[in-house]
């Protein structure tokens, strides 16, 4: 089989050449990018012949899956599928695998640093100091004893709960299913407008789908505390930007931490956001560590082993 990774893993050559060298040892041809494919085209001419296709979290364009007459399998180095088009894949049968759990440390931390910036003006202090600036009146708030609500309690929604809960707070979450593991740490499900509503900071941690997408519209954002913290590292789309960027800039909001937007970064100029005050913006980093790249690179070749096997695992469709 001709099995092609379309764009970098973001790992060092030596990890990349240690997880390929079973499948080019078993006689299947291995091709891969240094790049991300900056068209249709280009992605259709390195799809082209390719039974199986691995890929990151850059969009995969239907006419290159259509154009891939061998494809059979597409392997995500992502946990989220929404940039795959679910749609051709299944009328073509092909499988789309994920590498879900890679991130969950790496997100659920970045959440925690953000609500400590968020609450303790680290990078507000950072400027202050270098403008000659004192610690007056950026001395900020604890997590210790404060009100978090997880809206998604899945495997990084945990982590963060766990987490937050280390930090001495409370945590109320909001989830379709309720988990015996999480009520047992002291947990409490809540509806998601009383999350909304109690919450002191507030983390969103649900995949991208028709049922999820602008759940975080005008209306919920009202229902927050006006001096909450919002942390959004899951998808961009759940969330309502333009309501939020309004809610923060007339009060209405505290402050919010936001690692996804509508679409992957650079982010256009007018982007409501970028001109919102109270705002700490970083340009979807949630998933990345050295630790994390290894992790699911190490699925993801997993994952075509798995395959090849004929013992597919991480199927999401």
């Amino acid at each position: 089989m001709k099995i092609s990774l379309i764009e970098p893993l973001g790992v060092p050559g030596d990890v990349l050449e240690r997880l390929s060298a079973r499948m080019i040892k078993d006689g299947h041809t291995f091709v891969s990018y240094d790049s991300v494919s900056a068209d249709v085209e280009e992605q259709k001419e390195r799809m082209r012949d390719s039974d199986i296709v691995m890929i990151a979290n850059h969009p995969v364009y239907e006419e290159a899956v259509l154009g891939a007459e061998n494809l059979k399998m597409i392997d995500v180095a992502f946990t989220g599928i929404d940039h795959v088009p679910q749609d051709v894949c299944r009328q073509k049968g092909v499988m789309i695998c994920n590498a879900a759990g890679y991130s969950t440390e790496t997100v659920a931390e970045l959440v925690i640093g953000m609500a400590i910036d968020a609450l303790r003006n680290v990078a507000k202090a950072n400027d202050t100091v270098r403008r000659g600036g004192t610690s007056a009146g950026i001395g900020g708030r604890e997590i210790a004893g404060r009100t978090v609500g997880i809206i998604g309690l899945g495997a990084i929604g945990m982590r963060c709960a766990e987490l937050f809960q280390a930090f001495g707070a409370r945590v109320i979450a909001y989830n379709r299913s309720e988990k015996e593991e999480a009520k047992a740490r002291g947990i409490v499900y809540r509806s998601l407008d009383d999350v909304l509503r109690e919450s002191d900071i507030i983390s969103l941690n649900l995949p991208n789908t028709p049922e999820t997408k602008g759940l975080i519209g005008k209306e919920k954002i009202a229902l927050m505390k006006r001096d909450a913290v919002f942390i959004n590292c899951a998808r961009g789309p759940i969330v309502d930007n333009a309501a939020l960027a309004e809610a923060l800039n007339s009060d209405a909001l505290g402050f919010a931490c936001i690692d996804v937007y509508d679409m992957e970064p650079p982010i256009p100029a007018d982007y409501p956001l970028l001109h919102a005050k109270n705002t700490l913006l970083t340009p979807h980093q949630g998933f990345i560590s050295e630790e994390a790249m290894v992790r699911r690179a190490e699925i993801v070749f997993r994952n075509v082993y798995a395959y090849l096997e004929g013992k597919p695992e991480n199927v999401k469709n």
